[in-house]
């Protein structure tokens, strides 16, 4: 019960401030009339008394003069002669004259009923702008009604290349604060509009609404003007940004046809065309746009030129370890240690290349795990690579086991059970045939060592596994023991 209460009080107090607003301006065009008529008044009545004293002074002059020429015989007086005051008396009597006439104009421009003619124009435009904000507000708050009842049914979540950045809540939120934000700009649009137009109604204002419309009009006119000069430079901005996109496009063409061996050039490999192509991406960029910053609006400007100094130098103090990494992923580029897909060891990880950029190297290990090095650290490592022995033209990767087995068992028997255990294991090549080295002669042992060959790296640690069992198996068939004897000297007391 009391939140709808507030709700009405808060939507009251909002009303009746709004209505407070927009009658400001014509409490204060009124109070700066009145004023001015006051004070128009007060010179009328200080003109009035000094016209009267020049007019009587006139007129005894008038007929000072007459008396003087009825004196001297003078009978055909058409207009006296004026002493030495006279012809600045007259000018002052005109400059009177139209200062009064002046004030009866204003008092007849500002008679009572024109006066209250303006103020009900006043009015019915604060009534008729109030009616059209409440109606805007009431046609917003029914849109925010549609979108909130329109659910999951109509709006979905926003999505960028298939990752969701905003759920449907969130969406409809963003469109309701989108909405709120507008409603208040149209609000303050209309408002601002409103109170130079009153003020325009009343002569004592008309100044200051001139002043007002100054600050709409003058920007806009500035940005027209902005515009219409940089259509010119817009132009030739453009034409290089669409030369820039074409070239770019045959340069993409060139290395799909490298990377599908389409097109060959001597001494380039295929693995090089997505990186040189985005190499000379990044270059072609950054010279076009060290071509347009001429043509841009306020390129000339120190402030213009103090940010980019600006951006420069925190880009070079933030970035000198990003730029290592850069140019060691050039570098790691054209040495080839490894490509997508080969299984290598970097540092003590093995696993397999999953990401290769310019920046960093990423590995997935047989356990699932991501690991990410820095083209600095590979570039000061070193790099195991297990699939360059596993190509077309090698013979594979050799995997190999170590077992020791005592003396009494010849060694011409350890041989054969680890090279049929060898054969029978799976994704183990026949040919080259699968050979043992024997390592060490210890005091109680020998040690063997079994190598084979695979072209299968992805399966190494299933190979493995499946090698030790069949070495357990092939010596348990042949009733020996992996165990070996070990020996100690004990001295019998006497």
């Amino acid at each position: 019960m009391l939140i709808p209460i507030l709700s009405l009080i808060i939507k009251i107090m909002r009303d009746f401030l709004l209505v407070i607003f927009l009658l400001i301006p014509v409490f204060f065009s009124f109070a700066q009339e009145a004023q001015e008529t006051q004070a128009q008044e007060a010179q009328t009545r200080e003109v009035q008394p000094q016209e009267t004293q020049i007019q009587q002074t006139l007129t005894q002059e008038t007929a000072e003069n007459s008396r003087l020429a009825e004196n001297v015989g003078v009978t055909d007086v058409t207009a006296p002669e004026p002493v030495h005051d006279s012809g600045h008396l007259t000018e002052l009597i005109n400059e009177e004259i139209d200062n009064a006439e002046s004030i009866i104009e204003t008092d007849d421009f500002m008679d009572e009923g024109y006066f209250f003619l303006r103020l009900g124009i006043a009015i019915a435009i604060i009534a008729g702008q109030v009616f059209f904000i409440k109606l805007i507000w009431f046609l917003f708050k029914r849109l925010n009604q549609k979108i909130e009842g329109a659910g999951s049914d109509k709006i979905k979540p926003f999505y960028i290349h298939k990752y969701k950045v905003l759920t449907t809540k969130q969406v409809v939120t963003a469109i309701e604060i989108i909405l709120r934000l507008l409603k208040y700009l149209i609000t303050a649009v209309l408002l601002f509009i409103t109170v130079p137009i009153i003020f325009s109604l009343f002569s004592a204002t008309r100044t200051l609404a001139a002043t007002l419309f100054g600050y709409i009009l003058n920007p806009l006119k500035d940005i027209g003007l902005g515009i219409i000069n940089f259509i010119p430079n817009l132009f030739i901005i453009i034409i290089l940004i669409v030369i820039t996109h074409y070239v770019l496009k045959i340069l993409k063409y060139l290395t799909i046809q490298i990377e599908n061996g389409r097109l060959r050039i001597p001494g380039f490999y295929t693995d090089w065309a997505a990186p040189t192509y985005k190499i000379s991406q990044v270059l072609l960029i950054a010279f076009t746009v060290a071509i347009i910053y001429p043509y841009l609006p306020g390129s000339d400007s120190r402030a213009f030129q103090g940010v980019s100094v600006f951006v420069g130098v925190i880009f070079s103090l933030g970035s000198s370890t990003a730029i290592g990494n850069l140019v060691a992923g050039i570098v790691i580029t054209y040495m080839r240690p490894f490509k997508i897909g080969d299984r290598v060891m970097i540092k003590e990880s093995t696993g397999f290349v999953v990401e290769k950029n310019l920046m960093v190297v990423r590995l997935k290990t047989h356990k699932n795990e991501y690991v990410t090095f820095p083209n600095l650290l590979i570039l000061s490592s070193h790099i195991i690579n297990y699939n360059t022995s596993s190509d077309h033209d090698e013979e594979g990767l050799i995997i190999f086991a170590e077992v020791t087995v005592g003396y009494s068992t010849p060694w011409q028997t350890v041989h054969d059970i680890l090279i049929n255990a060898a054969l029978t294991t799976q994704n183990v090549q026949k040919t080259p045939k699968p050979f043992v080295l024997q390592t060490k002669l210890d005091d109680y042992y020998a040690c063997y060592q079994i190598n084979c060959y695979t072209k299968d790296v992805s399966k190494v640690p299933q190979i493995y596994t499946r090698l030790y069992e069949n070495i357990q198996t092939g010596f348990t068939e042949s009733g020996l023991d992996l165990t070996s004897a070990h020996y100690r000297i004990v001295t019998a007391k006497k």
